[in-house]
């Protein structure tokens, strides 16, 4: 039953996308009659049951005990317009390395279902529409494809000046005006429309206060992603197609994951001028750039030679967690190589140093089971080609603090290194590897 309703619901998701590929100015009038009690337990099927509830204490598992019956009521009430989109209950988690947090909303699992019903609707018209240049939070696209993009349209232009561009708080400041303005040009199902509003307008429960902002995306819940990209898309990555490009006086590309965004162009009076209108483009939509974190770099590949001493270094820049830089290849040439960015790396050491402070009485055989779990984890991310001496110096270092904290379990047990060695021995910890392999990196330039 479940798989014959996931096809009826596939095949409606992709009547919608075909319609939205072949009228790609069409706006769309009838879309909520698609929200059936199908969609919703294939939506519900799609939800996270590991999440942490909402402000009604409600677990995926006590709604999943009567899951027919709460659905049903569930369409009833979105049906007549009674639905109301319930307070999202806020936490901080840490930001970097200093005392700033970012503020995650968790919601409801219902309000969860009915977002996920809603964004696979919007997410069949809209992926129709997004542009090859955005890659974050979309089906099918990944943030190493998104580096890969980065480092091969540099490697073609020889490199370039590099603008990073940060937008500062975009999540709590993008505003709710734009963003009807700009998914009306594309939906105008007011029933649709109507439960977009409930969720901008939703109130935020933090350390019981209730609060409503007026800007901001209920971030935590499954429809933020995507309204973000469809404002990006609007603002950022259309302008520059079809705007900026014809523009310019040499090539430029523009890679965009969320609101992480990186451009590139060919020249530098190029750079300079696209410097000096962006934040004009971002103050129209409501946004501004971050004042220090939005810089212009040089980053032409370097001469074919040595490098005279006193000469100018390549530069570098980071993006997604990786910096980039070049580097000579096995055969001697320049090539744009990444390395885990310092910042990630010690962030990712201090999780481990915390951990195993934390559990350093457990049993060596559990701790050594999830150090191995988060050394994998680390490699399925930071483990690319060009990265391995990051990825040996990562796991040397788990193993050093791993040392520190087993030497302090009480006063008499100090832990050799030939113990140490012993126990790693017996409990082996992952040796880092390349979990994504890039054959760029074998071809010339």
């Amino acid at each position: 039953m479940e798989t014959s309703s996931s096809s009826s619901v596939s095949t409606r998701l992709e009547r919608i996308a075909t319609l939205a590929r072949e009228a790609p100015g069409m706006a769309f009038t009838t879309l909520a009659h698609h929200i059936d009690i199908d969609l919703l337990a294939e939506a519900f099927r799609r939800t996270r049951k590991d999440g942490a509830p909402g402000v009604d204490g409600q677990t995926a598992a006590q709604y999943a005990a009567q899951l027919g019956e709460n659905l049903q009521r569930l369409l009833q009430r979105q049906k007549s317009n009674t639905y109301r989109a319930p307070p999202v209950r806020r936490v901080h988690i840490p930001k970097g390395q200093g005392p700033e947090t970012r503020p995650i909303g968790i919601p409801t699992l219902e309000d969860k279902v009915v977002q996920r019903a809603v964004h696979m609707i919007l997410e069949s018209i809209y992926e129709q529409d997004f542009l090859p240049c955005s890659f974050g939070f979309r089906p099918g696209r990944s943030a190493h494809q998104a580096l890969e993009a980065l480092r091969e349209g540099m490697m073609e232009m020889h490199g370039g000046w590099v603008l990073e561009v940060d937008i500062r708080k975009f999540f709590d400041t993008l505003t709710h005006r734009h963003l009807r303005e700009i998914l009306g040009q594309r939906v105008r199902d007011g029933a649709l429309l109507r439960l977009l509003g409930k969720w901008l307008n939703a109130g935020v429960l933090e350390d019981g206060t209730l609060s409503y902002p007026d800007a901001g995306t209920p971030q935590g819940g499954v429809i933020s992603p995507l309204l973000a990209n469809i404002y990006l898309h609007a603002v950022i990555d259309q302008w520059f197609e079809r705007t900026i490009k014809p523009r310019l006086y040499g090539r430029a590309f523009l890679i965009r994951y969320a609101d992480d965004l990186i451009m590139v162009f060919a020249r530098e009076v190029d750079a300079r001028w696209v410097q000096g209108v962006l934040a004009a483009r971002l103050a129209q939509y409501g946004l501004t750039l971050h004042p220090t974190k939005t810089r212009l770099l040089p980053f032409q590949r370097p001469p074919f030679g040595e490098l005279r001493p006193g000469g100018v270094r390549p530069g570098a820049f980071d993006f997604l967690g990786f910096t980039h830089h070049w580097a000579r290849s096995r055969r001697g040439y320049w090539v744009i190589k990444r390395r885990t960015a310092a910042k990630r790396f010690g962030q990712a050491l201090r999780r481990i140093h915390d951990w195993c402070r934390t559990h350093r009485h457990q049993k060596v055989c559990a701790q050594a089971r999830t150090l191995a779990s988060k050394l994998r984890g680390h490699y399925a991310y930071y483990g690319i080609t060009g990265n391995s001496v990051a990825l040996d110096r990562f796991r040397d270092a788990v193993c050093r603090i791993w040392k520190r904290w087993l030497s302090r379990r009480s006063q008499r047990g100090w832990v050799s290194w030939s113990r140490f060695r012993a126990i790693l021995a017996r409990y082996p910890l992952p040796p880092a590897r390349a979990v994504h392999s890039s054959l760029a990196y074998a071809a010339n330039p």
